[in-house]
């Protein structure tokens, strides 16, 4: 990470990473299966690893393999509580997937929002979340409910900051208007094969604004506010990193541009794409999903990056498939 980067949401934690590992793969997979010793030591390698490389911000949600990310990190701070004080810990909460009582729904309640966090803090094995997102925009959202949530939670020392995941600058408004904390962080998805983010001030009084239904200067007001940008999706699913059966012809051409610049510049095209993200003014963060140590230490080189100018918009214009405008 560049020195002169600074990360708005880490106020509380100085020395964080630019990069974020998120921990959706933890816990066994997506199933009722109880945890395994053998998924308590896979979270054990990659926390270590992780840090290791110099990444120190870990992400959860409640609802990550069905509460079982959380519970299998837990375990690992169990078992080394000394890693906690090295670690900037967030985590989301507002999914409800469907049940005995309804269909997959989002919850903003102050009654859900503090059972998750309370339900949180017990399985990750800490006393307090350095940030606490709202995971999903919820339509049924009543504003003075949710805030006095959130600010008793944070006055209770149990959430040390807050952000959001998926919202517009009309929602994160909204919200602010109703905290004593600020909303210092908002998660979205963002990659070299998801540019509508990008394209929306790009594309500005053309004809393609019309075909962008991005929401109208999300970046520009987060940049306004201090609200850190954090990227999920980053690595697109391998999309952008290496070759897929049935690929496109615009997304065979990106891939072959990826290692052609990791060629250039010694590195790996793990880190071409994250590095394209974070070559951006606003200090983005991409979570890294991934569970194979190799291609964490792959993202990792990611953190010694700096591309060109040149070489960022040929990523952008592959990435696009068409000239700027």
């Amino acid at each position: 990470m560049n020195s002169d980067k600074i990360l708005p949401i880490h106020s509380n934690f100085t020395s964080a990473s630019q990069l974020v590992f998120g921990c959706m793969g933890l816990g066994g997979g997506w199933n009722n299966n109880a945890i395994s010793k053998t998924d308590v030591s896979q979270a054990s390698e990659i926390v270590n690893l992780a840090l290791e490389l110099g990444i120190n911000v870990f992400d959860h949600a409640d609802i990550y393999t069905f509460g079982k990310a959380e519970q299998v990190f837990g375990q690992v701070l169990k078992n080394a509580p000394g890693l906690r004080e090295h670690m900037f810990i967030q985590s989301k909460c507002g999914i409800r997937f469907a049940d005995n009582t309804g269909p997959k729904r989002y919850d903003f309640s102050a009654s859900w929002i503090s059972h998750s966090v309370e339900k949180s803090l017990q399985q990750l094995n800490v006393d307090y979340l350095d940030m606490l997102l709202l995971h999903r925009p919820d339509p049924l959202m009543d504003i003075a409910e949710t805030a006095v949530a959130l600010n008793q939670l944070a006055a209770s020392g149990k959430v040390k900051s807050l952000g959001v995941s998926n919202m517009h600058h009309g929602q994160i408004k909204l919200l602010q208007s109703e905290l004593k904390l600020p909303i210092v962080a908002n998660q979205i998805e963002m990659s070299l094969a998801q540019l509508d983010w990008l394209e929306d001030g790009i594309t500005t009084g053309s004809r393609a604004a019309r075909d962008n239904d991005f929401a109208t200067g999300l970046l520009e007001y987060c940049q306004l506010h201090n609200i850190q940008m954090q990227a999920w999706g980053s690595m697109a699913q391998g999309k952008v990193t290496s070759h897929q059966k049935n690929e496109s012809e615009r997304q065979a051409a990106l891939v072959n541009l990826v290692e052609e610049l990791a060629s250039i510049y010694q590195t790996s095209a793990e880190a071409i794409a994250l590095g394209w993200l974070m070559r951006l003014p606003m200090a983005i963060q991409p979570v890294i999903g991934t569970t194979n140590p190799d291609r964490i230490k792959a993202c990792a080189k990611a953190q010694n990056l700096i591309l060109s100018r040149e070489h960022w918009y040929q990523l952008y214009e592959t990435a696009r498939g068409a000239e700027m405008p």
